[in-house]
């Protein structure tokens, strides 16, 4: 059974203002309602995904539920009044241009949801790369089961390094219909979209994904000495809205047989699929600072716990104040340290994880377990951590950039990342709504 679906897509019809039509994913700019406000202000009365998703920003305002009730009304009204179009069942092909040198490169599919599991130790070919918090399921729910269509954000890595798959169809663009080519507001950059209809393009990129279910290749990529879970799909942005498709889907199938869960709607999630080796994808690490902590009671911990787990911790100081940045190694896992005037080196030899943050990770939160007082933090800029860490009482980690091969690699090792192992992008690259496809029959 392949994970990849055709689906039949939901566009604007002709004349409708894609400029305002096309809002960032609601998860963004959640501490910023200023950014809705004017994004308001933008669309006015025009057809748009503002109007039919929820912006997380307005998820605990007391009017939510009214929100809510709107977005389904309008759904339905776009459809009755011909906004929305289904096209033929197929792919689109999509480029990104948000500001960098090289555009981000896609392809709007379908994935079977009985092929993704969101729990822990899951073993499906298609899984989060970092824990799902199921507690940000159930408001999602809420909006989700009312529905009539979806508007989905979620991006799913593929780990393609030859680029095999989606890179070669942009040499095809001139036989293919555009469908859309617009400017985004708010910053978006410009997005253009190709129509690749059902037939032998599709089936050809359907076989080639299936391909990296090969156990042998997969195990030689990954350097792995005995079969673990294959992953050919990992989800990057958006797994809460796929952790709510999921759900949704559970027990939309509960009242359906098996003959009808077969072709059901909403069982297919719409996603982009996208080459992690796509050179416009920048996975930079998220480094940590420690908050009331006695740094030397740490060490010394770190310590004890590796011993206990098998692997050898050794560290090295110096006093000066400059941040170590560390590199990936496959044999031992090394994260730069620093607090008060001290800088240097932590490193966890024979880790079983499988990167350095997982390494990290699994010691404090032991040790915060053990130490209630102690706080994290999770910071984007090296010289954030270099200030707040050196503070008293506190304590900054430095992560090494996390090589793209071995971001598949975590999860596959050690089931899930930790939480906020990487950022992929700015919010303002994050996917625009576009698509949107049927959940109802």
């Amino acid at each position: 059974m392949s994970c990849v679906s055709v689906p039949k897509i939901l566009m604007p019809k002709p004349g409708v203002d894609l400029y305002k039509w096309a809002v960032v994913a609601c998860d963004q700019y959640t501490s910023q309602p200023e950014y809705w406000d004017e994004t308001d202000r933008i669309v006015g009365n025009s057809p748009s995904t503002l109007r039919i998703t929820l912006p997380e920003v307005f998820l605990e305002t007391s009017d939510v539920d009214a929100r809510t009730n709107e977005i389904n009304n309008t759904m339905k009204q776009y459809l009755s009044d011909g906004i929305l179009t289904e096209l033929p069942a197929g792919f689109i092909l999509t480029e990104r241009f948000s500001g960098g040198a090289t555009p981000r490169r896609g392809l709007v599919a379908a994935i079977d949801l009985e092929c993704y599991e969101y729990t822990a130790g899951s073993r499906s070919l298609v899984r989060p790369t970092e824990k799902t918090v199921v507690e940000r399921i159930p408001p999602r729910l809420e909006i989700r089961k009312h529905a009539s269509i979806e508007v989905p954000h979620i991006m799913l890595l593929i780990d393609d390094p030859d680029r095999t798959i989606i890179e070669p169809m942009f040499e095809k663009t001139a036989e293919l219909e555009q469908i859309y080519n617009t400017d985004l507001m708010q910053n978006g950059g410009h997005i253009n979209g190709w129509f690749i209809p059902e037939g032998k393009q599709t089936d050809h990129l359907i076989s080639a994904m299936d391909a990296l279910n090969d156990r042998e290749t997969f195990n030689q990529k990954y350097r792995l000495t005995e079969d673990l879970p294959l992953l050919p799909f990992a989800v990057g942005d958006g797994n809460h809205s796929m952790a709510t498709a999921k759900a949704y889907w559970e027990d939309v199938k509960k009242h359906l047989t098996p003959e009808e869960q077969a072709t059901h709607p909403a069982r297919f999630a719409l996603c982009e699929i996208v080459n992690i080796h796509d050179e416009s994808l920048m996975i930079e690490p998220i480094h940590r600072v420690m908050f009331h902590v006695d740094p030397d009671d740490l060490l010394s911990a770190a310590k004890e716990f590796y011993a206990a787990n098998g692997s050898t911790c050794e560290i090295s100081l110096s006093e000066n104040t400059h941040a170590y940045i560390p590199s990936q190694q496959e044999t031992s896992h090394t994260v730069g340290i620093c607090f008060g005037n001290k800088t240097g080196m932590l490193t966890v030899k024979n880790p079983k994880w499988g990167i350095a943050l997982g390494t990290l990770q699994a010691f404090l939160d032991t040790y915060m377990e053990q130490h209630p007082h102690a706080k994290i933090d999770y910071i984007h800029g090296t010289d954030v951590v270099n200030a707040l860490g050196r503070a008293a009482d506190n304590m900054g980690f430095f992560l090494p950039n996390i090589e793209k091969n071995d971001l598949f690699r975590g999860v596959i090792i050690d089931g899930v990342l930790p939480r906020k192992t990487f950022s992929m992008g700015e919010a303002h690259e994050k996917r625009y709504y576009m698509e949107s496809k049927m959940i109802v029959k």
